[in-house]
Parts: C-alpha cells; sequence; structure tokens
C-alpha cells in the first residue's frame, strides 16, 4: 500500500472509553494551501507580544505558542490535537501494548477524571482502583478542569516511581489517597476458551500489535480443544479500538477473501482508500500471515462457524469496523447495545524530529457505504445487560456526546428529548444501587458463568430463545449546538 491507515493505539493510563482511540492516517502534505489570513495572524503575534511583556510574571515562549496550537487544534473536534515532545513520544509508544503508567482506563465526568476500568494486573488494579471511582488530586494538583491529556502526562513517569490519587468513591461516599508505583505495563488484548461442548468464547480487549497474532493463536487452541466447534462468540464489548490492519485481520478471519471491511473519505486524496479482506490490507512482513496459518491448522472452520458478535456503548473505532464489516456480509449477529460511534480519521503528521498534530482528515464507512460517527453500529439483537434491564446505560459516554463531535455526514441529526430524563432515573437508580451491600453491587466478568449477555449470545447461536431488551431503542445523533 501507498500508506498505512492505523487506528492509534491506546494512550498510557487513558482512553477515552475508546474515544481517545483513534485512526491515523500516514499521508503527505497538501500541495497548495488556501492563502494565509494575515491580517488575523498579525493580531495573534500581537497578543503573543503583550502577554511576553506585561504579564505579571515571565512567560515560557514555546510553552505559550505550544498551548496557542494545542487550543486552536482542539477547538475543532475531540479527536484533533497537538503533541508535544513528551506526548508525542507516548502516542507512538502506545500502539505497543506497552506502557510505563498505573494502569487504567479513563474517561472525563464532570471535569473530574473517572476510571473506566483498571487493567487486569497493572499496579492500580492490585492497588484496588475500581470502575467508577473519580480521581479529584494527582500528587499536589486538583484534576477539576484539567484536560484528560494532561491528567494522562501527570499519571505516567519512568518506572518505579510514585504518583499518589485522591480517590472518590461514590457508591461508598468516602475520598481516600492511593499510593501507586509505576510500572511497565503489558496489556494482555485476547482471551478466549470453550464455555461447553460446541461452543467457544473469545475476546478482545483492544487491537494492539500483537492482537493478531494472539488471536490466530487463541482461535486455534480454541480448535484444538473443540474440533466439532458449532458456534463462536467474538466478544467486542467495551474494546476502545486500536490498530485499524489488526482490524482488518479480526475481520478476514470470518470473512471471504478480498471482500470490502472498511473504507474511508476525505478531501485529501490519499484519505479516499478502501480496505479489502486480504493479506496486503494487514500483513507487516513479507512471509508473516497468522491468519493463512490459522486457515491451515483449523481447516478453514472459522469461515463458516455460526458467529455471535457481542458489543456495547463501549465498543469503539476499531471494534466498531470489525463489527459494521460483519453485519454488512450477514457473516454473523450482532448482539447487544449501540456501540459508541467513533468513525473520524485521524492524520498524524510529526511537525518535527520530536513534536506531531493528529488531525481528523476524513470519516470511515462500513462496506454497505454507512457513516459510523456519532451514530455507532445498531445491533441486530437489542439485549441488555442483565435480566433486570440496563439501569445505567444513559449514563454512558458515546461519541456524540462529546463536546464538538463531528456530525455523521449522512442527514440531520435528531435530538432525543428523553435522553435527559433517561440520565436523571439512571443516577436515581444509582444511588439506590449503592445503598446496596458490595456483594450484591459487583458486576460479573466478561466471560464468567454469570454474564448474561454472553449467555443470550450462546442461546442464539443454539437456536434457543433469547431474552431480547424490552426498553433498549436505537440512539439518534444529538444536534449540535450552532
Amino acid at each position: 500500500m501507498s500508506h498505512k491507515l492505523k487506528i492509534a493505539g491506546w494512550i498510557s493510563v487513558g482512553a477515552l472509553a475508546g474515544a481517545l482511540t483513534t485512526v491515523s492516517l500516514q499521508t503527505v502534505a497538501r500541495g497548495s494551501l488556501q492563502p494565509l489570513p494575515l491580517e488575523e495572524l498579525q493580531q495573534l503575534a500581537a497578543v503573543f507580544g503583550i502577554v511576553k511583556t506585561d504579564y505579571v510574571e515571565a512567560v515560557d515562549e514555546k510553552k505559550l505558542i505550544g498551548d496557542a496550537i494545542s487550543g486552536m487544534v482542539a477547538s475543532l473536534d475531540p479527536h484533533s490535537q497537538y503533541f508535544d515532545k513528551k506526548s508525542f513520544k507516548e502516542f507512538r509508544e502506545g500502539t505497543s501494548g506497552r506502557f510505563v503508567g498505573v494502569g487504567i482506563e479513563i474517561a472525563q465526568e464532570d471535569g473530574l477524571v473517572k476510571v473506566v476500568s483498571p487493567i487486569e494486573g497493572s499496579p492500580a488494579f492490585r492497588a484496588g482502583l475500581k470502575p467508577n471511582d473519580l480521581i479529584t488530586k494527582i500528587d499536589e494538583t486538583m484534576v477539576k478542569g484539567l484536560p484528560l491529556n494532561e491528567a494522562v502526562k501527570r499519571m505516567r513517569g519512568e518506572p518505579n516511581t510514585k504518583v499518589m490519587l485522591t480517590i472518590f468513591r461514590k457508591d461508598e461516599n468516602r475520598t481516600f489517597p492511593v499510593t501507586i508505583t509505576r510500572e511497565e505495563i503489558k496489556t494482555q488484548s485476547v482471551k478466549g476458551k470453550v464455555m461447553e461442548p460446541g461452543y467457544a468464547w473469545i475476546r478482545l480487549s483492544q487491537f494492539q500489535d500483537r492482537t493478531v497474532e494472539d488471536f490466530a493463536k487463541k482461535l486455534e487452541e480454541i480448535y484444538k480443544a473443540e474440533p466439532n466447534l458449532k458456534g463462536l462468540v467474538l466478544d467486542l464489548r467495551n474494546d476502545p479500538g486500536g490498530l485499524l490492519d489488526a482490524a482488518v485481520a479480526v475481520s478476514a478471519a470470518f470473512l471471504p477473501e478480498n471482500v470490502t471491511v472498511v473504507s474511508t473519505n476525505g478531501q485529501l486524496a490519499e484519505s479516499k482508500f478502501v480496505y479489502k479482506a486480504a493479506a496486503e490490507f494487514y500483513q507487516r512482513r513479507a512471509g508473516m500471515d497468522p491468519l493463512r496459518r490459522l486457515q491451515e491448522n483449523t481447516k478453514g472452520i472459522f469461515k463458516t462457524v455460526p458467529l455471535v458478535v457481542l458489543v456495547n456503548e463501549g465498543s469503539a473505532s476499531a471494534s466498531e469496523i470489525v463489527a459494521g464489516a460483519l453485519q454488512d456480509h450477514k457473516r454473523g449477529t450482532i448482539m447487544g447495545s449501540q456501540t459508541f460511534g467513533k468513525g473520524s480519521v485521524q492524520t498524524v503528521r510529526p511537525l518535527g524530529p520530536d513534536t506531531g498534530l493528529k488531525l481528523t482528515t476524513a470519516r470511515y464507512y462500513t462496506p454497505s457505504g454507512k457513516s459510523i460517527q456519532a451514530k455507532g453500529i445498531l445491533p441486530d439483537v437489542m439485549v441488555d445487560d442483565t435480566e433486570e434491564g440496563s439501569p445505567f446505560a444513559a449514563l454512558r459516554t458515546r461519541e456524540a456526546d462529546l463536546e464538538k463531535h463531528l456530525a455523521s455526514g449522512q442527514g440531520a441529526e435528531v435530538k432525543d428529548p428523553a435522553r435527559e430524563k433517561a440520565k436523571e432515573e439512571a443516577r436515581k437508580r444509582l444511588e439506590e444501587e449503592s445503598r446496596k451491600p458490595l456483594a450484591e453491587r459487583k458486576i460479573p466478568e466478561f466471560g464468567n458463568e454469570k454474564d448474561f449477555q454472553l449467555i443470550q449470545a450462546l442461546n442464539q447461536l443454539k437456536g434457543r430463545p433469547v431474552m431480547v431488551s424490552k426498553t433498549m431503542t436505537e440512539r439518534k445523533d444529538e444536534k449540535k449546538e450552532q
């Protein structure tokens, strides 16, 4: 390929529930530029000069310019970003599945940093941090109003250094400090097992450098343990995304060769591209195709085995590419709840040896031509989180909730008037839930015998009745304020 489109990896301790998991398109700069607005640039230079000479104390010139660039880019949409030296290094390291930090996925809530999930086995996991914990201070810095990427920077650092997080745990109504020693986090993105004779489950928590090889090995293990496979559940719940070539490869493991997996479209000629289920679109080194080995060692069973794909509001970007491709090609049944809706493409351009710019340049589309941006993938079968329903689903963040989110580009966005009412009801239920004993509040882990959605997926594969959601409806894009 003349260029490679990647959904950039997972930054340190934080991904915005998939929203900061981004697509990057390596391209050359545009050949021509529009005339620069000289008067406005003169005003910018004038402001810089006044701040430098008149501000109450001396300012760092480089920091001032960097902040000006950051503000300009951040005003565009939630995924465009200026990378200074440190953040650019972190960004480039992000797709390896290794980083130095405390080991949590984070989002922003009410100006604070919310723990989406601690990474299993990480320092944060061992320290007892839980989903929905709010971080109010990082060392001595108050988090309120701190940009999310700045919070990420402060929690990252060198191995064996310490950081103190002040935690507010809503369900226990208490605040407490936790001192965590940073270490290199090695994330395992693939899990799987035979659930019962004839049926298996494989889960992808994100799409990293090692995901395709680990994914192929896990499927080989499943086949070896159960060669008479009758059905497979591909679990993409809470998968915030990752590398696009990994998403294309995972799709290709189940699809006929050379069918379209995803396409992109934008102003740049280089952003108009179609990715297909073929080795040339995901293979990184000649002769290294884990899917060919998988095909040979499993007699091609995964091209035809009945498939259910589990998704939810936390399924974003690369996971939406996979779900959308499998749905459009009618290769599997998509079950769960409507996905996050991260369907924009970011171009990453170096601005020098150690700084860069990530800019939204295109949208991506499913094989049938649908834009996922601010919409997400609508499951074929809506299934609640639990047998009692999805009481807190309205509180979950999606792309359409993000300030300055990009529109889908396919028709007007419609505001759902019931959204705020549903949020208030969910908040009340959460307060009631917090009064229950801790043992009753524990949410079953994905993949165990109490995983309600997984049970329904297995029922679907067996042709048994499925407990379809009675309350879940398609969530429309919310119209942006002009």
